[in-house]
């Protein structure tokens, strides 16, 4: 019968709605995780009650090699085909048709304790059949009912079970037929009337006792349902945990996303900090999309972007926004680290490195090279959450203008990445890569829109377009 219980358990996950007004259902992200969880978990218990099922008769016929042993085995198999048919029309909310195969379920356990097997010649007593305590096994089926995760279910079928044996206890009671002499011979032997007679007498149901088993039976169920609820928002707060990483992860590196998880301090506390900024843009992108169908340009961009966002997360970047046919990444944020202009300046590289592979696929099938023009730049910046209701962190400053000027200013000196000499001085002092300095060329008392000083900048030739 434990098999039963696992089944049932498994059953009443499908059959449970997250109900809209209950706290634990505010997550549409969590319901949506725990659905795949509850269909794969309503399959394994089917397969577990079809597996249970045939060691169970195997065992029947080993204990009990008579012909009798049949009913049982038509019982079982009752069981498997109810399976069957609660794995066929499960679902993932409220179900009628699931509810009732569940009370199918329960009811056919209890058939299966209560009455007496037809076919079996047995001279005890109906009372009998209660005083082998098959009631225990409905405890099974109800510890298992909390891996439902629903503790509305588990309170059902404490509740049906109770009405169930309360309702067969009812009918043995009233059919029975009793033996008298085996109460004259009890009452011999104890003395008429008194309670140890009772109680030994093979005639008797003891009443007391079965409704002491009932109300017990349901003080578990609602003990246990009110842990399966607190189990079931648990599972449900994890959720949201896991969809906040997975926010996360989509605009930080996956070390940033350990740090910030971990981080005590609220991001929306403004502070000035030193990053490397990075601005990437396709070079005559309104001109390569001119004519083109939009579903192209569409996915020309999304492979465009996820080559790139790769590239900043695989330094240590944060992606900062989309702008189009090009982005901006930070590097040193939201924590500053130990080597944030090394990593600014190897993304560029790195970036570009992605964009000559991905060209030389291009150019085998035909298709025209992309070239982008990459600006950055290491300075001050001022990080912070902006907005009232909806909140976006936010990266402003100078710097941040100056790497967007460099990035326009590939156009002009024909370059593939412009560098701000600030950012070539803060590699140069962190001293972790000095070799990716190698190939720029220096260009003195360049002009950069919206800045009253010139700037002396460092470029790489542009080698496509």
């Amino acid at each position: 019968m434990a098999d039963t219980a696992l089944g049932a358990a498994q059953q009443m996950r499908a059959a449970e709605t997250v109900n809209a007004a209950d706290p634990v259902g505010d997550s549409q992200y969590a319901a949506a995780a725990l659905e795949a969880h509850k269909r794969e978990g309503l399959e394994l218990a089917v397969r577990a009650r079809w597996i249970a099922m045939a060691v169970i008769s195997v065992f029947l016929v080993a204990v009990s090699p008579t012909w009798d042993v049949l009913y049982y085995h038509g019982i079982l198999l009752l069981l498997c085909l109810n399976g069957w048919l609660i794995q066929r029309y499960g679902q993932v909310g409220r179900s009628r048709v699931e509810l009732l195969l569940i009370f199918m379920d329960l009811l056919i356990m209890t058939v299966g304790m209560v009455a007496p097997n037809p076919f079996s010649p047995s001279d005890l007593p109906l009372a009998m059949q209660y005083r082998i305590d098959n009631f225990l096994y409905f405890f099974v089926i109800l510890a298992g009912g909390t891996l439902a995760f629903s503790w509305r279910t588990v309170i059902a079928i404490g509740v049906w079970t109770s009405a169930m044996w309360a309702a067969g206890l009812g009918l043995a009671w009233w059919f029975a037929d009793p033996f008298p002499e085996l109460t004259a011979a009890t009452q011999a032997a104890f003395g008429p009337g008194t309670e140890l007679a009772s109680i030994m007498d093979p005639n008797s149901f003891n009443i007391p006792l079965r409704i002491q088993e009932i109300f017990v039976f349901l003080l578990v169920a609602v003990t246990l349902g009110i842990s399966a609820r607190r189990f079931s928002r648990l599972l449900m707060d994890n959720a949201g945990l896991e969809r906040e990483r997975a926010n996360l992860s989509r605009y930080f590196s996956p070390n940033v996303v350990d740090q910030l998880s971990q981080n005590d301090d609220p991001l929306k506390q403004v502070r000035s900090q030193d990053v490397g900024v990075l601005f990437i843009d396709i070079v005559g992108f309104t001109r390569m999309s001119a004519g083109q169908d939009p579903h192209r340009v569409i996915e020309l961009l999304r492979a465009f972007h996820a080559r790139m966002e790769r590239e900043v997360f695989r330094h240590r970047g944060t992606l900062d926004k989309y702008l189009g046919d090009g982005l901006m990444a930070t590097f040193g944020t939201p924590m500053a680290g130990p080597q944030d202009a090394t990593d600014t300046l190897a993304c560029a590289i790195a970036m570009q490195e992605a964009l000559a592979d991905w060209n030389r696929d291009r150019r085998r099938r035909g298709e025209p090279e992309i070239c982008a023009g990459i600006g950055i730049h290491y300075g001050e910046t001022v990080l912070g959450d902006i907005g009232a209701n909806r909140l976006e962190y936010a990266v402003i400053g100078t710097a941040v203008n100056v790497a967007a000027r460099l990035e326009e200013m590939t156009r002009r000196l024909q370059a593939q990445i412009v560098m701000s000499d600030d950012l070539r001085g803060q590699v140069m002092a962190e001293g972790q890569a000095p070799e990716l300095l190698n190939d720029f060329t220096c260009h003195d008392g360049q002009d950069i829109r919206g800045l009253d000083q010139s700037m002396r900048v460092w470029s790489v030739t542009a080698t496509c377009g």
